[in-house]
């Protein structure tokens, strides 16, 4: 098991990780009176960047270690609507990793009242920037990432991963 660094070792609790609450801005409300779809995704960026940090892959390690992240892929719903004066907060589960890939299942919660207005699942890739290429995680930010993960396989799987998008069925 990693040796982490005080603070770091909540992440290795069998529960999502969560994000600061964050405050809906004025100018992400859009002329149907609620939070702009491009804004949920700034929310869950934002969240995903407190996880990150908490790994060792921020953006010191982008600098010092030349190796950053790049999503690959993204799949948000749109559950219920999210007005300007609510607070949110984002839970991020860790489903799985590999080498050079990290799949997450994120959730955007009113922060008061706790109902869920968005989810986010991402597959995100390692990559180191000199070659601008996707690379192996190092040794050390990999045996985090294990320890992440095999602490949030414990975790109940919410609704929604991997869905698809399609027409339902008639």
């Amino acid at each position: 098991m990693p040796t982490f660094a005080a603070g770091n070792d909540a992440l290795l609790r069998p529960v999502p990780f969560l994000a600061s609450v964050m405050q809906i801005e004025p100018q992400w409300i859009d002329y149907n009176g609620h939070l702009n779809m491009a804004y949920y995704n700034v929310m869950f960026d934002r969240a995903i960047d407190e996880l990150w940090l908490e790994l060792g892959i921020g953006p010191a390690y982008m600098r010092e270690r030349k190796g950053s992240t790049f999503t690959a892929e993204c799949h948000v719903r749109y559950l219920r609507e999210i007005h300007l004066g609510d607070p949110v907060q984002v839970s991020i589960l860790l489903v799985a990793a590999d080498e050079k890939r990290l799949h997450t299942f994120e959730e955007l919660r009113h922060a008061g009242e706790g109902w869920l207005s968005a989810t986010s699942e991402n597959m995100t890739i390692h990559v180191d920037m000199t070659a601008r290429k996707t690379a192996p995680f190092p040794p050390d930010i990999r045996a985090r990432i294990e320890a992440v993960t095999k602490a949030h396989s414990a975790v109940p799987r919410p609704e929604g991963i991997g869905r698809k998008i399609a027409m339902p069925a008639k």
